[in-house]
Order: structure tokens, then sequence, then C-alpha cells
């Protein structure tokens, strides 16, 4: 790998993991304040990190890093809701024993 291509695959890295935070954020506050335009948002941020997963799947990493890569960005569609759904029954009134 080149510098070259080391920059360029370290600068996509570092997008892939932005998106997936923006993402995370996103849609946690679209469902807190039942917001379509911040859900919206977050289906774009999604998007675009998987244009980037599809990018840095046909960059020079080794193929060990592409299939990780692949398989987190699939993975980090699930969590947002999984854990939107936990807290939501961690908080729920009906559900604190006094």
């Amino acid at each position: 790998m080149t510098a070259t291509q080391m920059l360029g695959t370290s600068l996509l890295l570092g997008l892939f993991v932005l998106l997936a935070g923006c993402y995370g954020l996103l849609y946690c506050l679209g469902r807190m304040h039942a917001s379509r335009k911040l859900g919206y948002a977050a289906e774009v941020a999604y998007l675009l990190q998987g244009i980037s997963t599809v990018l840095l799947a046909l960059s020079s990493l080794d193929s060990w890093w592409k299939g990780m890569i692949v398989v987190s960005f699939v993975v980090y569609f699930a969590i947002p809701p999984v854990v939107w759904r936990f807290l939501v029954r961690q908080h729920d009134p009906e559900e604190q024993h006094s």
C-alpha cells in the first residue's frame, strides 16, 4: 500500500466511523423528538456509510479487514433500534419497582 493509498483508506475509515455515530445519534434524536426529518437524516447517514463501505471494500485493505468492515456495516443498522427499545423498556414507569 502506497502512502497515498494509506491516507485515502485512513480517511475513509474515519468517515465510516463518523457516519456510524451520526446514524446512531440522528436515529435516537429522531425517535426522541418524533421527527421524520431526523429519521430521514439518519437514513442518509447510513446510506453514506454504505457508500464508504463499498469504497473501503474496493480499497487495497486485506480481505479480512474488508470482511470485518462489511459485517460491521450490516450490524450497525440494528444497533440504534435495539438500544432504543432497551432504553424505553428500562425507563418505562410500569417497569419501575418501588
